[in-house]
């Protein structure tokens, strides 16, 4: 069964299509890992799009589904080209940008041409980047193959890349045609990845949907796929998208409502980059920045201290940190702030939640405020 969630925006709407899981406790075979892959070509002939394809994956991936996602785009008439690139935030950078222009170039890419993502958040952001750039832009599809790409970072046209200075400074705003999601391929995720992707799953729950939120913690294990019944992932996938494309829909380039998406980014941006993206995932660093942003909130008396404890004890559940790497250096991160993307007149703006299912955003966060809550996390 396929459900459709649909991206309603002025100039180009789209639409999310999630099909569901079997069985969370059967191991995966990777001979039959998705039928969703097998009907991605159809999917993208019905879009009408132009004849070549570009396929963008990491090694791991390609290994795994590559070469099913290459005969389906194939059998529906695509020309394909495909390219791996090495996975890891440290390698999202220009230089793995000109590699892509390089193949686009080679297979001589034109502006009604593809880019197919099929990977996790590091794949989407690059290939869409490099999309939105080749040609002035071309279409891309988004085939996640991770949790947090799959309610996150796949859907809302964000790409980018990173700057030695901080994450995801140099990007452009370019919707996908289509997102494509079968948590199927979820069962060749790494435990690591499946929490970082929980990190956003709990995210949406503080700020937009005190529904799934409760429905996170009615669940007994978030840690873990196998623990996790298969409606209950139905039901995270379909919330959580769904948040996602109702906020992208009002505020599609974050001229506003948009920024509230970010609840936890702020702070956990900044220890991604300190740590050189090597000590922490992305999902680890943003439940580490709410659990900072919810502080924060509790501190300025404009939320609950038992509503805090409710988030960082489903933090805990999903196996994810609640505490700060040692050896980071506070001051380093207060540094590191202004150069967020969402710094505005030199004033750093916080995403705060005020009640479950309910944030503001705010630059009247004092740095004295800040340092106290990296002090004791």
């Amino acid at each position: 069964m396929t459900s459709v969630i649909n991206v309603n925006l002025p100039e180009q709407s789209y639409e999310i299509a999630i099909t569901s899981l079997r069985d969370a406790t059967r191991t995966l075979s990777y001979a039959n890992a998705s039928s969703s892959l097998d009907q991605l070509g159809q999917q993208m002939a019905s879009l009408k799009l132009g004849k070549k394809v570009l396929l963008v994956s990491n090694p791991t991936i390609f290994k795994h589904f590559g070469e099913r996602a290459i005969a389906s785009l194939k059998s529906a008439g695509f020309e394909v080209a495909s390219c791996t690139l090495p996975p890891g935030e440290r390698y999202k950078t220009l230089n793995s940008i000109q590699k892509l222009y390089d193949i686009a170039l080679e297979n001589r890419l034109e502006r009604s041409s593809t880019m197919v993502a099929l990977g996790g958040g590091v794949i989407g952001d690059m290939t869409g980047f490099a999309a939105a750039t080749w040609l002035r832009g071309i279409n891309v599809v988004q085939v996640p193959t991770t949790l947090l790409a799959m309610v996150d970072s796949a859907i809302g046209g964000k790409t980018g890349v990173n700057h030695p200075h901080g994450k995801n400074l140099i990007g452009a705003f370019h919707q996908p045609r289509l997102v494509l999601i079968d948590p199927e391929v979820l069962k060749t995720l790494p435990m690591r990845e499946f929490r970082a992707g929980m990190a956003e799953v709990i995210k949406y729950g503080v700020i937009w949907d005190a529904e799934l939120f409760a429905q996170l913690e009615a669940s007994k294990r978030l840690d873990q796929l196998r623990y996790v019944k298969p409606e209950l992932i139905h039901t995270i996938l379909m919330r959580s998208c769904q948040a996602k494309a109702d906020v992208v829909s009002k505020d599609e380039k974050e001229g506003g409502l948009r920024a509230i998406l970010n609840y936890g980014h702020t702070i956990g941006h900044a220890v991604e980059s300190l740590t050189g993206y090597r000590l922490v995932n992305h999902g680890e660093a943003v439940a580490i920045g709410m659990v900072a942003a919810g502080q924060i909130a509790v501190e300025l008396g404009m939320w609950e201290k038992e509503d805090a404890e409710r988030q960082n004890a489903l933090i805990q559940k999903a196996g994810l940190p609640t505490q700060l790497p040692s050896g980071v250096d506070i001051e380093a991160i207060i540094d590191a702030l202004q150069l967020d993307k969402k710094v505005k007149a030199g004033k750093v703006r916080f995403v705060l939640p005020t009640e479950i299912g309910v944030v503001t955003v705010t630059d009247e966060v004092p740095s004295d405020i800040i340092r106290q809550v990296l002090r004791g996390i």
